[in-house]
């Protein structure tokens, strides 16, 4: 396998510490972004979508999402599981998972790539070229911290956010934390369960690859 990531964006953060925390050794390729590496027609073979993280697989298939990649992995490499083990613990964590990255990503995404000039042109990512949205930053913006301000409520005395076991659903969280700051937001100073959490899971080995 061969996995293609970029340091500096999200998305492939995401599945760079799920393979971490799974302890997987997969050859890493970096790709610029930054300098439109992923619009190169080498690139293109790869992923059409021009996007990162891809996961190439032995037998010649590509996979090319950050969901697609971390439930392979988590099927062929069972025996760390993030995505939890009971049917209960599966829902919850997807439950949650899927709450950070459509009103927490999502939102932040919407913030960044609207307002960065270094993203003029570039509000989607993708093959096509999209003109950034001022409105839209502004209202990214408003939806990332109320994302946030709700993390308190979402961790409340639990150890992880789904429950007492890291999960796939910590790390999406982590990485928003993280994203956020670029445009200056983040926890509430007075947030005593989110800062508990994110100190706990900052300290982990994966959370600086």
């Amino acid at each position: 396998m061969k996995f293609y990531d970029c340091k500096t964006a999200p998305s492939p953060r995401r599945v760079r510490i799920f393979i971490a925390e799974k302890n997987i050794d997969i050859e890493t390729i970096e790709i610029d972004l930054k300098n439109g590496e992923q619009l190169t027609p080498e690139f293109k073979k790869l992923n059409p979508n021009c996007t990162v993280p891809v996961l190439a697989l032995a037998d010649g298939n590509n996979l090319t999402s950050t969901a697609g990649i971390r439930r392979y992995l988590e099927a062929k490499f069972p025996d760390i599981p993030l995505m939890g083990r009971t049917a209960e613990e599966k829902g919850r964590i997807a439950d949650v998972q899927w709450r950070i990255e459509m009103e927490g990503l999502m939102a932040m995404s919407e913030a960044l790539r609207n307002s960065t000039p270094r993203m003029a042109g570039r509000a989607l990512t993708g093959p096509v070229n999209y003109e950034q949205i001022p409105a839209l930053a502004e209202r990214g913006k408003l939806r990332v911290q109320r994302f946030l301000d709700g993390v308190e409520s979402m961790i409340g005395s639990q150890k992880y956010i789904a429950g007492d076991e890291f999960s796939v659903a910590d790390i999406d969280l982590l990485v928003v934390v993280d994203f956020a700051n670029w445009i200056k937001l983040g926890l509430s100073e007075s947030a005593k369960n989110s800062k508990r959490w994110y100190e706990a899971v900052s300290q982990r080995p994966s959370a600086n690859l």
